[in-house]
């Protein structure tokens, strides 16, 4: 199964568009990591900031989209968007991959790998930094897809896709398209 990885959109059209024309559109799934619709207070307007037709998007989509609830989303993002907006989590098994979803603000690397540990997954989704990382466990890897919008750390806007059957994981560069990390298992 191929498996979209997005976080952090914060109401950009433009990067929602591009990642799901450009690299989404073979994907059976897509996981969301949260902050989907408003851009919050301390982080600037993002380029392509229309979060009602984000929201219209979204809910026009042609493939299932999963959505955790991040700190930037609110009750109102959740009657726009016609999909769950789980919370705290989202929890999937696919082709025998235990794979949670979770925003991840407010816990620290030692308190998510106690968590991927305690519910023996496969892989764990965060989203929250806008920087994207693939960091490999004890049996189990987290991954965070970056933000396609807003992207902290290197500055380049990412996603991430699965492979659930050739069991790996990327991080990609959402303009030139190059795999900046990847991991198989």
């Amino acid at each position: 199964m191929n498996i979209g990885l997005i976080s952090d959109t914060h109401g950009s059209l433009m990067a929602w568009v591009k990642a799901v024309n450009d690299y989404f559109s073979k994907a059976d799934l897509l996981l969301h990591g949260g902050d989907v619709l408003y851009h919050g207070p301390r982080n600037p307007m993002p380029e392509g900031y229309q979060p009602a037709d984000l929201s219209s998007a979204m809910n026009n989509c042609p493939f299932p989209i999963l959505i955790c609830r991040g700190n930037c989303d609110s009750d109102i993002d959740q009657q726009m968007v016609n999909i769950p907006i789980q919370s705290p989590y989202v929890m999937v098994w696919i082709d025998r991959l235990k794979i949670m979803v979770l925003h991840g603000d407010g816990l620290t690397e030692e308190e998510l790998g106690k968590l991927a540990e305690r519910y023996r997954l496969d892989i764990l989704i965060i989203g929250h930094t806008h920087i994207h990382r693939i960091q490999e466990g004890e049996g189990y890897i987290i991954l965070n897809p970056g933000s396609p919008s807003l992207p902290k750390g290197d500055g380049r806007g990412t996603i991430g896709l699965i492979d659930s059957l050739d069991k790996s994981a990327r991080v990609i560069d959402l303009d030139s398209g190059n795999v900046l990390e990847f991991i198989k298992w």
